[in-house]
């Protein structure tokens, strides 16, 4: 495998992640609930938000996973590092480069969705996370929590279980966008799904208020479910070989 420099891993973190956050989140702000001149629903709504996040995944796993590993989310980064499938030591570079990228596609959301006169991102919620009054379904502060923990624990046990050398070889990036897919349709009711910190930051400020004072949330539920899932794989699935980068295991 030919050597790969810091900066071509952290760039490619950076554009993963930046075209997640702004074809996921754009999908929701843009297209999720689009009018016609007759007031017909054209828009993609819940599933197709949900589709959005889990291409944007895909895609840029292909394009650039194997420069640097395709994570795109400091859950991800944390929970590999937790695994042993990923250093420690490199974690708080690849976790700033992301939360800056998902700013930066928050920004470039906003000059374009500013381009439609009235447009107001705290007043959309600008694809913003949140509970009680904040949840598009008016869920609790208890049900996010739970709903944030367990989907991104799940989300890093198909990472690292899609990434594993015994399976099969590059097939990952369809199983972890899928599975990304899977988590949106069921909790975007619920939190307008995070299991991604930065995904979550970035948007929240430009929308300002309260979608920065629930932002904790949305850091802490994904780090804690990303653990959970780095300890519990090698516990209940490892094996006692040396691990694997995410690079090696997504080669063909």
């Amino acid at each position: 495998m030919d050597r790969v420099s810091v900066t071509q891993r952290l760039a490619a973190e950076f554009l993963g992640t930046f075209w997640l956050v702004l074809t996921g989140c754009g999908s929701a702000v843009l297209a999720a609930g689009f009018l016609s001149d007759d007031d017909v629903h054209l828009g993609i709504g819940f599933v197709g938000v949900a589709l959005a996040f889990g291409l944007s995944v895909t895609t840029m796993a292909y394009a650039v996973g194997h420069v640097s590993g395709g994570h795109f989310n400091p859950a991800v980064t944390v929970g590999l590092a937790t695994a042993r499938r990923f250093a420690w030591r490199d974690v708080p570079a690849y976790v700033v480069t992301q939360v800056v990228a998902a700013v930066v596609a928050a920004a470039v959301l906003w000059v374009i969705a500013d381009g439609q006169q009235g447009f107001s991102a705290s007043g959309s919620g600008f694809a913003t996370n949140g509970y009680g009054d904040r949840s598009p379904g008016g869920y609790s502060l208890l049900a996010a929590l739970v709903a944030e923990v367990v989907m991104t624990a799940f989300f890093v046990l198909v990472i690292l279980g899609a990434t594993d050398t015994r399976a099969p070889r590059g097939f990952a990036p369809i199983a972890i966008g899928l599975a990304l897919t899977l988590i949106h349709l069921v909790t975007i009711p619920v939190t307008n799904t995070s299991v991604n910190p930065a995904r979550s930051i970035g948007p929240a400020l430009f929308a300002g208020g309260d979608a920065i004072g629930q932002l904790w949330l949305f850091v802490l539920a994904p780090l804690v479910g990303a653990v959970v899932a780095g300890v519990a794989y090698g516990l209940l699935l490892g094996r006692h070989d040396d691990p694997t980068s995410l690079e090696e295991a997504t080669a063909a």
